[in-house]
Order: structure tokens, then C-alpha cells, then sequence
């Protein structure tokens, strides 16, 4: 009897052991409040894990820095980026991307957009860019695709207003914030995206109707799902599973897609999608480098041929996509 009590107990060790080597974070965004998206996410993650049967938790920080930090340092799996964030994942993070998610009309991609009050001064973009040192902008976190990285360079670099000098306040948040601070007329302009834009039409029309679009982004691919490189084959095969077969017909796992963002599911991926988000990142450290007056004409020369041939590997690497 004693042996078999301690065989026993043995056995429950190790069953703690191995359900502790399963324990697995899915890193989430910070596009709006932990509370709002852990409401938002949670149904997803307690399906994950009942389908895995891996011990799934939810992760979040407070901005995406702290995500990509989470899976530089073990403490995050796998997370929901956006592209930008995603590239630093990669580049920092031992990471890559696996899939991507899926809009509930099957589309895969989804754009920046510069919003405004419908009541505000604010027309049109010429409006905007007529006077900035005048205009409080809400611009996205230092991470963001569609809230910084991507109006940064195709709306106001293209328009010469460097957005760290050009106008009377710059005021970084979320998506959701930013959205809001239009709505009730505390800022005067901001960047968000299509997305945040569907939500809210969606779940508040009436705050909806306070919001003018004043510029739309090209396309951009939607937000990608990665994972960190070392994680054990078997996981990542149980993780892929699952992202690529959810929602499909369930009606459960369709209502938890439409509940975290309109999204309808997820599909198959990879790092080659964030290669036209790179060639944007390249461009503005290129502005950087010429603008920049205390290097030298030797310097600025060296850094800029750099860029340059960095840019054409990639535009040849996308050119094969």
C-alpha cells in the first residue's frame, strides 16, 4: 500500500511537471484597456485551451513594447500583433509569423484612416495641413501600424509635417482612445483604423455618426498571429490547428470572432507578409538620414547606400510574393 500511495503520488508530480511544460501566454495588443480586451479575448483563450489542452493564459501590457519584450524574454508564446509590432518580434523576439486573422467578409486586410469630429473645423486634409502648429493630433503607440508607422510616413511625411515638430500637441495612445477623444471633441485630429471604425459603428451608431474621415490608407495585411521560434514542434502543431480551423462552421467560435474586433477567422501566414511594412520602415530611417544636418556628407552617403540596398532586397523579395 505504501509503495502504491508514493507510485501515486509520483505520478501526480509528474503530471504537475508536464501540465506545467504546457503552460502557454498568448500575448495580446493593447488596443484598448486589459479589461476591455480581456473581455473581448478570453472566450477565444479558454477555447484554445479546452482544444489544445494546453494551459492557455491570456497576456497583456499596457503598450506593445511590453508584449515584444513578453516574448523576448519567454514570458509570452504567442501573441496578436499588429505588423509593425510584429516586425520587432521578429527582429528581437525569436519570433514568426504563423497566421494571420480574417475579416468576417473574408477579406485580409484593412487600412489607416485620419479621423476628425463631424462638427470640427476640419473639412478636408487641406484644413489639416494649413496651419498644424495649431491642430492636437492623436497618433498611435511608437509600435503601431495603422496608428503610426503607416500614416507617419504615407500622410504626413508626404505632406512635410514631421510629426514630432509639426503640430501644437501630439498625444500617443490607442486605437479605441483616440476614437473616443474625437467622439467627445477632445482632440482635434487622430490615427486609428477601419477596424476600430467597423467596431464602433457597430456597437455605438450614435458615436459613429461623430466621425468624419478625412484620409484612408492603402491596404494594409491583416494583423498577424506569431509565435516564438523555439517553441516544441508538437505545440506549434496543436497551436496551428487550432487558429486555422476556428470559426470555420461553429456557431460558438464565430459569435467569439465577431465579439473580439468583426473578425470571421484566421489563415495561414508568414514573415514574407511584413515585408512591405519593412520597406515603409526603411524609407522614414531614409528621411531620417537626410535630413539629419549634424552627419557628415561621408556619412549621410554610407548610411544612405545601406538603406538604399536594404530597400532593394526587399522590393526583389517582394517582388517574388
Amino acid at each position: 500500500m505504501k509503495f502504491l500511495r508514493s507510485l501515486i503520488a509520483g505520478a501526480a508530480a509528474f503530471a504537475c511537471i508536464a501540465a506545467h511544460a504546457e503552460d502557454l501566454n498568448l500575448g495580446i495588443i493593447s488596443t484598448d484597456s486589459s479589461a476591455i480586451l480581456s473581455q473581448r479575448w478570453q472566450p477565444l483563450v479558454d477555447d484554445m485551451s479546452k482544444q489544445t489542452g494546453l494551459h492557455v493564459k491570456a497576456f497583456f501590457a499596457t503598450d506593445y513594447a511590453g508584449i515584444i519584450e513578453g516574448m523576448r524574454f519567454n514570458k509570452v508564446q504567442v501573441a496578436y500583433l499588429g505588423n509593425a509590432s510584429a516586425i520587432e518580434a521578429v527582429d528581437r523576439s525569436n519570433a514568426e509569423v504563423f497566421a494571420k486573422v480574417v475579416y468576417a467578409n473574408g477579406g485580409s486586410s484593412y487600412e489607416s484612416i485620419l479621423i476628425t469630429n463631424v462638427n470640427s473645423r476640419f473639412k478636408t486634409l487641406d484644413d489639416v495641413f494649413k496651419n498644424t502648429k495649431d491642430v492636437t493630433l492623436g497618433f498611435g503607440d511608437p509600435n503601431s501600424t495603422s496608428g503610426t508607422l503607416i500614416p507617419g510616413y504615407y500622410l504626413f511625411a508626404k505632406h512635410n509635417a514631421p510629426v514630432n515638430t509639426s503640430f501644437k500637441a501630439v498625444l500617443p495612445s490607442s486605437h479605441e482612445a483616440n476614437m473616443l477623444a474625437i467622439v467627445n471633441n477632445k482632440i482635434d485630429i487622430a490615427t486609428t483604423n477601419t477596424d476600430t471604425l467597423d467596431t464602433l459603428k457597430r456597437v455605438h451608431p450614435d458615436k459613429f455618426a461623430q466621425v468624419r474621415v478625412l484620409w484612408t490608407s492603402a491596404p494594409i495585411a491583416s494583423d498577424p498571429i506569431v509565435w516564438r521560434k523555439d517553441l516544441p514542434q508538437a505545440t506549434k502543431d496543436k497551436v496551428r490547428t487550432f487558429f486555422l480551423n476556428y470559426a470555420k462552421t461553429d456557431p460558438h467560435e464565430k459569435a467569439v470572432m465577431a465579439t473580439i474586433t468583426g473578425y470571421g477567422g484566421f489563415a495561414a501566414s508568414s514573415d514574407a507578409q511584413l515585408l512591405p511594412i519593412r520597406a515603409v520602415a526603411l524609407f522614414q530611417q531614409k528621411q531620417k538620414v537626410e535630413a539629419d544636418t549634424h552627419l557628415s556628407a561621408d556619412d549621410r552617403k554610407t548610411q544612405l547606400a545601406a538603406l538604399d540596398a536594404k530597400l532593394s532586397a526587399l522590393n526583389a523579395a517582394t517582388s517574388k510574393q
